[in-house]
C-alpha cells in the first residue's frame, strides 16, 4: 500500500452499472477506522471475531480492521449450520459475530447463550461498519499504530474451520507468517498472473482459504480486487469489470462448459458447439506435442473460435487470460477446452491447513492433468502408501485447542494431506484421490472413486457422483441429477413435461448417463470400472447437510443415509454375470 497509495487497490460497483476505485489510501484509512471501532467495543489483541457475510469490499475491510487492531479472524460460512456456527463460535471463543443480516443473525440469536463469551452479534445489512466507524472516533492513531506493531510473524493471523465431513470442524491457525511468506513465493513464481495490470473477480466464499488467500495476496501484488456477492448477476459483472485472472473450484467450469452446452442445444447448435470443443480439445492437446498442431488443426480451430469458442470468452469477460483452479481435480478434457477457448487454466493443489497452495501449474510450465510443481520453499514426497505429505512455509502450525489432532496431522514434521498421489519425472503432482475413501472391492482391487466421480459429474445432467463398492463384487455408483440443467435438455429432447422423478427412469435420460459412465471408465481398468448405477430421487446439497460448505460431498453420510439404495444396486448383480 505504502508504495502507490493513490494505486487502485479494489473497485467496487458505482450503482450505474459500472465501477470505481478503492485507492490503497482510502481502504487503509476505512481499515483504521474500523480497526478503533473494534478497540472502543473493548476487544484486546489477540480476541476472535467471527465473520460470516456474503463476499464483499467490507468483507475485506473488516479482515484488514482485525488485523490492524490485533484481533484475529474467523470466517464462518453463510451456508453453515447454526451447530456449526455454534460449535466454531464457541470453540474460537469468539467475542464479536459480524453476520451479513437480520436473518442471520437471528439464528445465531437462537444458540448465543450457550457460546459465553459472544459479546455482541452486528449485521452489516444494519451498517455494521459505519458504527463501528462512528464508535471508534475518540480512540488515537497512536493506538492503531500500537497494535500493529504487535503480531509477529510466529503468531496466529486467522482460524479457519475445516468442511466438518467427518465430525466437528477443526479450527486451523495459519499465521502471519504462513501468509506472508506464501505470498511472496506465489507472486515470484506467478508474477504475469498476479501483477501489473492484473485484474480479478472474486465470487467464492471469503470463508475458503482459496479466497481468502487470494483476498490477501493481490495487496503485495498490485492486482486490482473486486467483489461479487452474487452468482445470479456474475455474467453482468464480468462484463463490465473484465478481469485478466479468475479463481474457482472445478465444479464451477464444469457448470459454464454444460451451460454454454446447454444454450447451443436449444439454439439447435448442439453439433456445432461438439464440433468446435471437439477442435479445439485437440489444438490444445497437440499444443503439448512436440510436433504441435499442424496448420489442418490451426484452422479447425480459427473456426471453432469463430463459431462458438470466442462466445465464451467473451462470457468471462473478454480479457481474462488465465484461470485458478483448486479445491478438487478440474479434469484433463476441461483443461485443454478452456485452453481452446483462450483461458489457461492453471490447476493448484492446497488445503486449509497449507493456507491454500501447495503445488500450482505457472506461466510457461502447464501440464494439464497435474496440479503443477511446489511453490518455492514448499516440498512434496510421497508415502509409501500414495499419501501426499508435504511440508513448508504455508503450513499451518497446528489444530486450535486440539493438540492430539495435531500430532496426527504430522509425520516427522511432514504435514499428512489425506490425499493420493503421483509425482513425475518433471516433480509434477497428480493426484489420485482421498485416502480415506479409497475403495476395496471383494475381490481386493483398490479404487480410487475421485477419479470416476469427477469425470461422471461433467455430464451435463449429473449433480453428484458417489462411487462405492467397498466389499462388494463390483463398482457401482449412485447419481443425482442436476435439476437446473434437466429443463432444457429435456426440452431439447422433446419431453419437457418430465419430472425429475420421471426423468430418473426415462430411457434416454438412462442412456445418456450410461454414455457418461462409459466415458469415466476410459480412465480405468476393467475392474475399476463402473458396471451400474442408480440414479437417487434427491440431490445433496449443503441444506441438506449431504455437502459441505466447500461443497464437498459428505460420504461417509451418503452410504449411510442410503444403505438401502446401495443394497438394491447389488441385489440382482448375479444376473448381470458380475
Amino acid at each position: 500500500m505504502a508504495q502507490r497509495p493513490d494505486g487502485a487497490l479494489f473497485e467496487e460497483r458505482d450503482g450505474a452499472g459500472g465501477w470505481r476505485p478503492v485507492t490503497a489510501r482510502d481502504f487503509d484509512a476505512r481499515v483504521v477506522r474500523v480497526a478503533k471501532g473494534l478497540v472502543a467495543r473493548g476487544l484486546a489483541p489477540g480476541d476472535h471475531v467471527g465473520i460470516m457475510a456474503h463476499t464483499s469490499l467490507e468483507w475485506s475491510v473488516l479482515d484488514w480492521a482485525c488485523w490492524a487492531a490485533g484481533l484475529v479472524p474467523v470466517p464462518l460460512y453463510e451456508t453453515s449450520s447454526a451447530e456449526q456456527v455454534r460449535w466454531s463460535c464457541e470453540d474460537a471463543h469468539v467475542r464479536l459475530l459480524v453476520v451479513e443480516d437480520d436473518a442471520m443473525a437471528a439464528a445465531v440469536a437462537a444458540f448465543r447463550s450457550e457460546v459465553p463469551t459472544l459479546d455482541d452479534v452486528l449485521a452489516l445489512s444494519q451498517d455494521a461498519l459505519g458504527s463501528l466507524e462512528a464508535q471508534g472516533a475518540t480512540v488515537a492513531d497512536a493506538e492503531i499504530a500500537r497494535r500493529r506493531s504487535l503480531a509477529t510473524l510466529a503468531d496466529v493471523a486467522t482460524v479457519i474451520y475445516t468442511s466438518g465431513t467427518t465430525g466437528n470442524p477443526k479450527g486451523v491457525e495459519l499465521t502471519h507468517g504462513n501468509f506472508v511468506d506464501l505470498c511472496a513465493n506465489a507472486i515470484a513464481k506467478m508474477h504475469e498472473v498476479l501483477a501489473g495490470s492484473s485484474r480479478t473477480l472474486l465470487f467464492m466464499p471469503m470463508a475458503h482459504v482459496f479466497a481468502r488467500f487470494i483476498s490477501v495476496v493481490v495487496v503485495p501484488a498490485g492486482s486490482v480486487l473486486a467483489h461479487a456477492s452474487s452468482t445470479a448477476t456474475l455474467l453482468d459483472d464480468l462484463a463490465s469489470f473484465r478481469p485478466t485472472f479468475l479463481l474457482a473450484v472445478p465444479r464451477v467450469f464444469e457448470k459454464v462448459y454444460n451451460s454454454s452446452e446447454q444454450r447451443a442445444a436449444e439454439q439447435g447448435r448442439v453439433k456445432i458447439f461438439h464440433w468446435a470443443v471437439a477442435s479445439g480439445i485437440r489444438w490444445s492437446r497437440a499444443l503439448d506435442s512436440r510436433r504441435g498442431p499442424g496448420p489442418v488443426l490451426r484452422a479447425r480451430h480459427r473456426l471453432a473460435d469463430a463459431l462458438v469458442l470466442r462466445r465464451l470468452r467473451t462470457a468471462l469477460g473478454g480479457d481474462t487470460q488465465w484461470a485458478i483452479s483448486g479445491g478438487a481435480p478440474l479434469g484433463e478434457r476441461l483443461g485443454h477446452f478452456f485452453r481452446s477457448v483462450g483461458v489457461t487454466v492453471l490447476e493448484g493443489y492446497g488445503l486449509t491447513e497449507t493456507t491454500a497452495p501447495v503445488t500450482v501449474n505457472v506461466p510457461g510450465h502447464v501440464v494439464i492433468g497435474t496440479v503443477g510443481p511446489p511453490l518455492p520453499g514448499s516440498a512434496v514426497r510421497i508415502a509409501d502408501d500414495g499419501e501426499v505429505l508435504v511440508r513448508g512455509p504455508g503450513v499451518f502450525r497446528g489444530y486450535h485447542g486440539n493438540d492430539q489432532a495435531t500430532r496426527e496431522a504430522f509425520d516427522d514434521g511432514w504435514f499428512r494431506t489425506g490425499d493420493l498421489g503421483a509425482l513425475d519425472g518433471d516433480g509434477m503432482l497428480t493426484i489420485t484421490g482421498r485416502k480415506k475413501e479409497i475403495i476395496v472391492t471383494a475381490g481386493g482391487k483398490n479404487v480410487a472413486p475421485a477419479v470416476l466421480e469427477d469425470r461422471v459429474r461433467a455430464h451435463a445432467l449429473v449433480s453428484q457422483c458417489v462411487v462405492v463398492g467397498d466389499a462388494r463384487p463390483f463398482v457401482g455408483a449412485l447419481i443425482t441429477l442436476d435439476a437446473e440443467a434437466l429443463p432444457g435438455w429435456l426440452a431439447v429432447h422433446g419431453k419437457p413435461e418430465l419430472t425429475v422423478e420421471q426423468a430418473a427412469t426415462d430411457p434416454d435420460v438412462l442412456a445418456a448417463l450410461q454414455q457418461a459412465v462409459d466415458r469415466a471408465n476410459q480412465a480405468v481398468s476393467r475392474a475399476e470400472s463402473i458396471r451400474k448405477f442408480r440414479i437417487l430421487d434427491t440431490d445433496f446439497t449443503v441444506e441438506n447437510a449431504y455437502l459441505s460448505n466447500k461443497l464437498g460431498v459428505k460420504r461417509f453420510l451418503v452410504l449411510k443415509d442410503f444403505a438401502g439404495e446401495i443394497d438394491a444396486l447389488y441385489a440382482d448383480s448375479g444376473k448381470h454375470g458380475f
